[in-house]
């Protein structure tokens, strides 16, 4: 009954999409009258849904109009471009990777590979967003900041490739860089708690000292950067792809490398493989020595050098992306807040030690 039902009332969408056609093209008409008819099916087996789906449609007919107005009049056809390629690659690419390490060493993950280049394209996004938003003094900052939960890297490769295209927001692009090595900071503590609570408490002193350091000069880069001009909200491109996928070469380039080392010098490499891993993800560094420390293979003292010494590459990295895609005055501005915050590690590390925490 249902079937024949939603037949006759598809047969006569038609019928009346083919009369009023030339004077109006669209077909939301005739899709929410089909719809209707099988959310009528619907309910007989499932009332709570068939009301849930309703009132979803009911809420996307009343803003058609603003829907409509949105895409034609905010977007450009640029912006929905990119909208579209990003859905494509998070929502049908990054499923049909395998979700397994092959290669050699077996180090490599195509889906890992993958989420990283759609992580990238996203804080890309979210920083265009921002920009177009808030504009450039305070949006940069903010995404920056909830970006770093993610990777402080790619996100100071983001901000430097928004940088390097609105000259005038460089000063807010390097705050967010810098408020992204907070989150960095705050995610890692979060990180090495859970694993290992009794490692924390070694961390403590340098991991405070490094996040205090790093967002007082990311605030102070903030307040620094001045108004937006006009030319920050214009509208262009949210993510390079060809970036995104040079940036994620370069990351699987470091963890297969670190592989090699792992396996060919064993626990011996422990420091060389947590420098190297730590090029590509500090927090993946700690997550090995706390996971190592609770498997009393090192002591807490032990696992203490490892962490900082990839925080110390991570940021190192970090360096050479500011130099590379945001140019000089990005990475003039985004360097200094860097060195400070190893400074302070390591000062905190020296303090800790001294007074025997």
């Amino acid at each position: 009954m249902l079937a024949v039902a939603a037949l006759v009332v598809g047969a006569g969408a038609l019928l009346a999409y083919q009369k009023t056609r030339a004077d109006d093209p669209g077909m939301t008409t005739e899709f929410a009258l089909l719809l209707t008819c099988i959310l009528g099916g619907l309910a007989v087996r499932s009332p709570l849904l068939a009301a849930g789906v309703g009132i979803v449609l009911a809420s996307l007919l009343a803003a058609r109009d603003r829907m409509h107005y949105f895409v034609r009049q905010v977007l450009s056809q640029r912006e929905l471009h990119d909208i579209i390629l990003f859905f494509a690659a998070a929502l049908i690419v990054l499923p049909l990777m395998p979700d397994r390490y092959m290669g050699p060493f077996q180090a490599l993950n195509p889906q890992a590979i993958a989420r990283l280049i759609v992580m990238v394209m996203a804080i890309s996004a979210l920083g265009y967003v921002a920009l177009r938003t808030l504009g450039p003094r305070y949006g940069l900052p903010l995404a920056g900041f909830a970006s770093g939960f993610v990777s402080s890297t790619a996100t100071v490769h983001a901000m430097g490739e928004r940088a390097r295209k609105y000259p005038a927001a460089v000063g807010s692009a390097a705050a967010g860089a810098a408020l992204s090595s907070v989150a960095t900071i705050i995610q890692m503590a979060a990180v090495v708690t859970m694993l290992q609570p009794e490692l924390f408490t070694l961390l403590l002193i340098p991991l405070g000292c490094a996040s205090v350091t790093t967002g007082l000069y990311g605030l102070a880069l903030m307040l620094l950067s001045g108004k937006s001009v006009s030319s920050a909200r214009e509208s262009g491109r949210a993510f390079d792809l060809k970036m995104s996928a040079a940036f994620a070469a370069l990351v699987s380039t470091v963890v297969l490398v670190s592989a090699a080392l792992n396996a060919w010098l064993g626990s011996a490499g422990l420091l060389w493989g947590a420098a190297l891993t730590g090029l590509a993800d500090a927090h993946a560094t700690a997550a090995s020595a706390a996971s190592l420390m609770a498997a009393e293979k090192i002591t807490s003292h032990e696992a203490v050098w490892p962490i900082l010494i990839g925080l110390s590459t991570n940021t190192l990295m970090k360096a050479v992306l500011a130099f590379t895609t945001g140019g000089v005055a990005y990475a003039k501005r985004v360097v200094p807040g860097l060195v400070l915050m190893i400074m302070a590690v390591w000062l905190g590390a020296w303090f800790a030690t001294t007074v025997g925490l």
